[in-house]
């Protein structure tokens, strides 16, 4: 007999390991046996009170007949309703990616495609069926063309030009209905047989659109609906690989012929994560309604909502997670909806409700590194201060291009907002149309991402890793050899005139430990205010507190002065808001004139021992200017 653990046993009925366990405990399942601290269950054990088995989560279906009949499918068929009040010829979803654009617009070709198939049955369980014949009248009444270009990816224009032909000349054999079409005649027939036959040149394929659907209205008798899904992905390719101005041109002419005052076409949609307005590629399309990020149409039709994640966590048994799930995946806000990561909440549920960073390996961002190699020392701050939970109020220009980034680095707030990687978190509109937004990172993912993605493209990254280590660890002789050398790569005698200077450089240091601290500068703790306090998000490791002294007296005894900091920490009662969240221990660190001192803080009976002190005197010079510089490190060791 073939049996399975608690764990593939919770998997496959959807609920926890802990509920398995328990009716094994108690006899619930048949045949259940222990074996040492774990039990086995037969693979076909009867399962008491279980009811229907779980419909899996659908990670990376995007097939919506597959989605709806053997997953747990979200109900988003209200888009349709509400696309239908307003009829508008041509409409633009931009959203990041994986918010469900692809899955949304297979829905839509398939409650509007003609077919021989009664397409119906997927939607009659659906929340659209209840809203009417007004809408219900439309189901399966119209020739659709649909593409989706998130896989065009190549490294040349020839080979992107390659494989647009190759997609072009597949939506063309998907509707072979027309080869034996008595409506068309030799030369439209002709027409079809050479885009579908792979063999089109590039002016043929720029007509793609217009030719199909032309020939599908004469078939039917019937205007076209027109679906393109991630049209952008081969525009930032072209960017990205220098092949920019033929893309851009492809893809005007293409567009043109197909959205553009076709007689042919019923209604396009179109998806994408830019709304690449400025290139004029939808030049003259007074038809196109663009919903961004920042519009509250569809605004909860991309990602899931606060009731939809609910019912996701009751579905599954898992309402405890409820907290857990909100601070990792929620916090973005298309319009004013509250939203959810879909793809990371549906791999979080599929992967026992484990919290980590599904999100960061599923796109291409080199635009980000590009962006990054040429950012401004003011640029390279505000990234670090999002990090450490702060605001940044910019300017945000939804239809930025990729040149225009480029060209200017502060469109990158604008970049980040509509790829994913922040939230707005206020907006204040300006009468262009355009926003002033203030701006910050949603939740615990994307402060992950972020310093992957991010972060980590900085040149002085790795050297905060290992500053970051030896501050986790306690190690301060390691610490204060690090600090040394960064200094003298990094500073000018003239950068340590004040205590400011030293607090922002360790604040910036210090971001890259986001994910597993909420960092606070300059807050209220007890009598008076830390410089920088790292909170820890997860029990079990140390909370840090900060204190930074500068002095331009040389004969001052700087190590005097690190033990008086330390003693300020203690008199102040800086740790008072980590004591009373239950820290333990916090490591007291103190930074001055090119030197620091840390004391590891255990609890009273420990502090009782004997203390070990360590005293480390270096002398530098620093990368500019005579001046010297001691660097003392003083470390208790208990």
């Amino acid at each position: 007999m073939n049996y399975l653990s608690s764990m593939e046993a919770a998997k496959a009925m959807g609920i926890t390991v802990r509920r398995v366990q328990q009716m094994c405990k108690q006899g619930e399942i048949s045949g259940a046996v222990k074996k040492g601290h774990s039990w086995l269950i037969p693979e076909n054990a009867v399962w008491p009170d279980s009811g229907e088995k779980k419909k899996p989560m659908p990670i990376g279906i995007s097939d919506f007949k597959t989605a709806t009949t053997s997953y747990y499918y979200v109900d988003k068929t209200l888009l349709i309703r509400d696309f239908l009040d307003t009829k508008p010829m041509v409409s633009l979803f931009t959203r990041p990616r994986r918010f469900g654009k692809t899955l949304n617009m297979d829905m839509v070709r398939v409650f509007f495609e003609k077919t021989q198939e009664d397409t119906s049955i997927y939607f009659k369980d659906k929340q659209i069926w209840q809203c009417g014949s007004d809408y219900t009248r439309h189901q399966g009444k119209y020739p659709v063309i649909f593409l989706t270009f998130k896989d065009v990816k190549c490294l040349t224009w020839h080979e992107t030009f390659q494989k647009l032909r190759k997609l072009i000349s597949l939506e063309f054999i998907r509707h072979s209905e027309l080869e034996e079409s008595t409506a068309l005649g030799i030369y439209e027939k002709e027409q079809y047989h050479r885009l579908a036959s792979d063999n089109a040149n590039e002016v043929d394929c720029q007509m793609g659109l217009q030719i199909l659907s032309l020939l599908l209205h004469k078939h039917y008798g019937q205007e076209c609906i027109i679906i393109i899904d991630e049209y952008d992905t081969p525009i930032q390719q072209g960017h990205h690989c220098n092949f920019y101005p033929e893309i851009v041109n492809f893809m005007r002419n293409f567009f043109s012929g197909g959205l553009k005052d076709n007689p042919h076409l019923a209604f396009g949609f179109l998806t994408g994560i830019l709304r690449v307005a400025k290139e004029s590629i939808f030049s003259g399309m007074n038809n196109l309604k663009t919903n961004s990020i920042l519009d509250d149409s569809y605004s909860e039709y991309f990602g899931f909502t606060t009731e939809e994640v609910k019912d996701i966590l009751h579905y599954y048994g898992k309402e405890d997670k409820y907290q857990e799930i909100c601070s990792w995946y929620d916090g973005y806000r298309f319009g004013h909806t509250e939203i959810f990561n879909p793809w990371s909440v549906i791999n979080y549920i599929t992967d026992q409700c484990f919290p980590k960073a599904f999100w960061q390996s599923t796109g291409s961002n080199e635009i980000i590194g590009e962006i990054i190699a040429t950012a401004t020392p003011e640029i390279t701050e505000g990234l670090h201060k999002l990090l450490c939970g702060e605001k940044i109020t910019t300017y945000v220009d939804t239809s930025v291009i990729y040149p225009e980034i480029q060209n200017n680095p502060y469109t990158i707030y604008s970049f980040l907002l509509v790829a994913g990687y922040l939230k707005v978190a206020e907006i204040y509109p300006q009468n262009d149309g355009n926003f002033m937004c203030d701006v910050a990172i949603p939740n615990k993912e994307i402060a992950c991402v972020y310093e992957k993605e991010i972060l980590n493209r900085t040149n002085q990254n790795s050297v905060a890793i290992s500053i970051n280590q030896a501050i986790f660890s306690g190690n301060a002789k390691k610490l204060q050899s690090l600090l040394e050398n960064f200094m003298l790569q990094s500073i000018s005698s003239m950068d340590g005139a004040n205590e400011s200077f030293y607090h922002g450089m360790m604040l910036g240091l210090c971001a890259i430990l986001g994910n597993r601290y909420q960092i606070r500068s300059n807050r209220e703790s007890g009598l008076g205010r830390f410089d920088i306090q790292l909170n820890p998000l997860v029990k079990g490791i140390p909370g840090f507190l900060f204190e930074f002294k500068h002095t331009n007296d040389d004969h001052v005894d700087l190590d005097a002065l690190a033990d008086r900091a330390l003693q300020q920490i203690d008199v102040k009662k800086y740790d008072t808001e980590l004591r009373d969240a239950g820290v333990r221990p916090i490591i007291k660190i103190t930074k001055h004139e090119g030197g620091c001192s840390c004391n590891q803080d255990e609890d009273e009976r420990s502090l009782r021992k004997q203390k070990k002190l360590t005293e480390i005197k270096i002398s530098a010079r620093t990368r500019r200017g005579a001046s010297r510089q001691r660097f003392f490190v003083h470390c208790a060791k208990i």
